[in-house]
């Protein structure tokens, strides 16, 4: 279990932000510091070389779809890095709500213990293997070209120096000192890209996971409710559990709310950047390697798109099933009060709880419509070719 909010606490003071930072952030006044300040200005400062080399290269479809992609990916973790910086104290503090959560269950018989101990082994494992995804996806754009000039050297032959990423600075990037210094700055930039996206996703999904654990727990309690204990005893029961379904509730609203930005984002740009990367990958058919690296940035941007449409999923699914726990819960065994309140929690989880932002829903129906899409602009490209 500590491994879970040990790899939350270390996302977050990554992303510069600490307990003690940020003031009531909902309102947009929280405090920006330095090493957020540095961090977006070098994310979108990053937009203006490869703008740049766009347009010199605006000719050429296979440069420019090729640079989009990247364009796309850099525009997505501004916004990742934005929404960090308007809502940076909500994330603390709704990580801190789940290890209070945590700690409350377990002084409490270990009543939700079993749920939320196994979605926390979960989720730090998923946190930590996509962390580690990210970061070689990152290690591979700047390791590339310097193994390629390793490899040209020792065969002997001439080797044009390329950027890791597709860029146009306003001073000459081919020779030295420039390439270095270009070099240099990229990898600054892939690294702060790697971590704000690898940080804001991850937590995303630990969220995610732990609201279905909890809703999970909150299910078998109101199972378990003996009715023909004393009246006093039940009731207390019931009101705990309205209780914790109404808190629940809220934490879903809340994680919906500071995302929405970010939900937003991720579908619009991902699906433009579906539409650029099948067309690279449809006229590359001929070589491995390129369709090896196309295929594999593809995997990358739809593994960002899944994580939050799986997440969305099980928090809409385990919502709704709190009515069904209510329906198979011995409630003809309760009295009229009794019902009062079982009744009050199947209206509240009539309606499931959706995360979305605008018309885009944060789902697993959504994330294979997206992928039928691809199928159908490949289908599409290879027809006009």
């Amino acid at each position: 279990m500590a491994r879970l909010f040990l790899l939350q606490e270390i996302c977050l003071r990554v992303m510069g932000h600490s307990p003690n930072t940020g003031k009531d952030t909902r309102s947009g006044k929280g405090v920006f510091s330095f090493s957020h300040i540095i961090s977006l200005l070098f994310v979108i400062s990053a937009e203006y070389p490869m703008i740049s080399y766009i347009m010199y290269h605006n000719d050429d479809m296979e440069l420019i779809t090729a640079t989009l992609s990247v364009v796309f990916t850099n525009l997505l973790t501004a916004i990742k890095i934005i929404t960090f910086l308007v809502y940076k104290q909500d994330f603390w503090q709704m990580m801190q709500t789940f290890r209070q959560m945590h700690q409350q269950s377990v002084q409490t018989m270990g009543k939700q213990d079993g749920y939320v101990t196994e979605a926390n082994n979960l989720a730090a494992r998923l946190g930590k293997a996509y962390c580690i995804s990210c970061a070689f996806t990152g290690l591979y754009f700047f390791l590339g070209p310097i193994v390629k000039i390793i490899i040209s050297k020792m065969r002997g032959t001439i080797y044009i120096r390329e950027l890791p990423m597709n860029m146009k600075f306003p001073f000459n990037d081919v020779d030295s000192p420039g390439y270095e210094m270009a070099f240099v700055y990229t990898v600054f930039v892939t690294i702060v890209v790697v971590t704000y996206a690898s940080a804001v996703d991850g937590l995303f999904i630990s969220f995610a996971i732990n609201l279905r654990a909890h809703f999970q727990a909150l299910q078998q309690d109101i199972r378990n409710v003996d009715f023909m204990k004393a009246e006093k005893k039940v009731q207390s029961e019931l009101i705990s559990a309205v209780d914790y379904h109404v808190h629940l509730l809220n934490l879903s609203t809340i994680l919906r709310f500071i995302y929405m930005p970010i939900v937003f984002a991720q579908f619009l740009i991902t699906s433009l950047q579906v539409g650029v990367i099948i067309y690279q990958i449809v006229t590359h058919m001929s070589s491995i390697m390129a369709l090896l690296v196309y295929f594999s940035f593809f995997g990358s941007i739809m593994l960002q798109l899944f994580i939050y449409c799986y997440g969305g999923e099980i928090i809409k699914v385990e919502s709704l099933q709190v009515s069904v726990a209510v329906q198979i819960s011995k409630w003809h065994l309760a009295n009229p009060k009794q019902r009062r309140f079982l009744a009050f929690i199947m209206l509240r989880s009539q309606k499931e709880m959706l995360i979305k932002a605008g018309f885009y829903e944060a789902s697993l129906a959504n994330f294979l419509s997206i992928c039928r899409t691809a199928l159908s602009f490949i289908t599409l490209i290879q027809s006009i070719e």
